[in-house]
């Protein structure tokens, strides 16, 4: 009956609010695939350039500096776009700012804490590294990257929070990985070792702050928020957001546990040749994320802000739409990184990785099991059902820690994979049975079940294909773009393209495919 009451303006603002997220993390995704081709091509040619020790070496550090990363912080980031939003939306500015000076405070004495105490104390990791000296030379000085991405997710997070797709469209899809773009030719170009990359690596992402913080200053004062800067009445609401982020920092621990601490305990039992194997499918598994990670960025402030305005069925609608959207969109990633894996992974790094297309495989179905179900641990924080989530990132961490123990000893990097996508898979199970919790969002949308049939039979159908006929690059690559293309066409009613990208059916091709009526 309260739907049936809302007035006409509401539900237009609702459907507009959905849309505009949509479209906004559309822009962010097309950003994402220019990223993360440049990474991935940035990926191949190192991969090519450096020996398999060398590279085992490089990517050994960067799960050290991803472990530090995901606790430098002490979860702040999501107390950035999930508050930021709240208090603008009131205009509580005292809030606003005084969460800013305090994010950005935490984060330069947790970095400096870090760094210095590996510096201080580098036999420490010495310990916990089987292959010898390199990876402690390469990891002292990545080191440094903790506070910069730290600092680099906190103006991402500013930026989603005040809705500026662009601003993140720009530097971090574009200008970042472009800087490391060059590093990497430089590497190629010179013919030189692992320690370069690292300075090259480091150097590129430091300027890439330097124009964000000058970016974040013009968007700041053309929104006029410089006016409302106050320091002798600032509020710096450290009870209320601790209370928040502390806890969610299990799922920092979720994540340090399923992709960092797998790698170092691989380099503990194993040989950097095994942290090779393991970590070079997952720059391809991970563009089963890329979707997911662009919308993610404007999908936390505005459910809420519809928290804010206690719309939970706009929240329900704004999840299952997103989840719809990110299925489709994902897609042909997971057609190819699972059910071509194998022709993928030799064709990317050749053959001496070919034992590595199993792996992908398996990675690429526990990325993509998150996308398809959708945002249901964004949505269980921004609710504020924070026991349960603290509660499930617990049992999955101690899931993946205990398989990692069980199965890396015997079977090196295979084991690392199969107990980390076993986790994700669990995880994520846990986090959709917790949206029971949530008032007024639904466990599941019964009015979408024939679109993720039609996503099964698809993938199923791709796999099978590769499976019994072995089908060469040059055909299996097409068939899984036509497949897509066919999913996306069938699905077209449920995704509403007319009235989500009215300007896609300009195009006299794409009214041709994606009209459902006649324009």
């Amino acid at each position: 009956m309260e739907a049936i009451a809302e007035s006409p303006a509401r539900l237009k603002k609702r459907a507009d609010a959905t849309q505009k997220q949509i479209r906004g993390s559309s822009l962010l995704l097309f950003g994402r695939f220019i990223a993360t081709g440049l990474n991935f091509a940035s990926q191949v040619l190192i991969v090519r350039q450096l020996s398999t020790g060398q590279y085992g070496a490089w990517t050994y550090a960067l799960a050290v500096v991803a472990f530090f990363h995901g606790i430098s912080t002490l979860g702040l980031r999501r107390g950035i776009t999930r508050f930021i939003p709240i208090y603008h939306e009131r205009e509580e500015y005292d809030k606003l700012f005084g969460t800013m000076f305090m994010v950005i405070g935490t984060i330069l004495i947790t970095g400096t804490l870090i760094c210095g105490g590996l510096h201080f104390a580098p036999e420490l990791l010495a310990r916990m590294v089987k292959d010898g000296d390199q990876p402690i030379f390469v990891v002292l000085v990545l080191i440094f990257m903790v506070p910069i991405e730290a600092v680099d997710g906190f103006l991402i997070a500013l930026f989603a929070s005040f809705a500026s797709p662009k601003a993140i469209f720009l530097r971090k899809h574009i200008l970042g990985p472009s800087l490391k773009v060059l590093v990497v030719l430089l590497l190629v170009a010179f013919d030189t070792d692992v320690l370069f990359l690292a300075y090259g690596w480091l150097g590129a992402n430091l300027l890439g702050i330097f124009i964000y913080v000058g970016m974040l200053i013009r968007m700041m004062r053309r929104d006029g928020l410089f006016p409302h800067l106050n320091f002798r009445t600032m509020r710096m609401p450290a009870k209320e957001i601790f209370s928040f982020t502390i806890p969610l920092m299990t799922s920092d621990l979720v994540n340090i546990v399923m992709h960092s601490v797998d790698t170092l305990l691989l380099g503990y039992y194993q040989t950097s040749a095994e942290v090779a194997a393991y970590r070079v499918i997952l720059p391809a598994a991970h563009f089963n994320k890329i979707v997911m990670t662009s919308f993610a960025l404007l999908y936390t402030p505005l459910a809420a802000r519809l928290f804010a305005r206690d719309d939970f069925q706009g929240i329900n609608d704004l999840y299952w739409r997103t989840a719809i959207w990110m299925s489709i969109l994902s897609f042909p990633v997971f057609a190819l990184t699972f059910g071509l894996a194998k022709p993928l992974t030799v064709l990317l790094y050749g053959e001496r990785y070919a034992s590595s297309w199993f792996l992908m495989q398996l990675m690429s179905f526990a990325y993509y099991f998150n996308a398809v179900l959708g945002f249901n641990g964004l949505t269980l924080k921004v609710l504020g059902k924070v026991r349960y989530v603290v509660l499930i990132n617990v049992a999955a961490a101690l899931v993946n820690i205990i398989l990692a123990l069980i199965l890396i000893p015997r079977y090196g990097a295979l084991g690392a994979t199969i107990g980390t996508a076993t986790s994700m898979v669990v995880h994520n199970i846990l986090k959709q049975a917790g949206l029971r919790l949530a008032s007024g969002v639904h466990i599941f949308e019964w009015k979408y079940a024939s679109f993720y049939l039609i996503i099964t039979v698809g993938a199923l159908g791709l796999f099978l294909v590769q499976f019994f006929l072995g089908a060469s690059a040059y055909i299996a690559f097409p068939l899984a773009g036509a497949i897509s293309l066919i999913i996306f066409a069938v699905t077209r009613h449920k995704l509403d393209i007319e009235g989500t990208f009215p300007e896609l059916l300009k195009l006299p091709l794409m009214r041709r495919i994606f009209a459902t009526k006649k324009v």
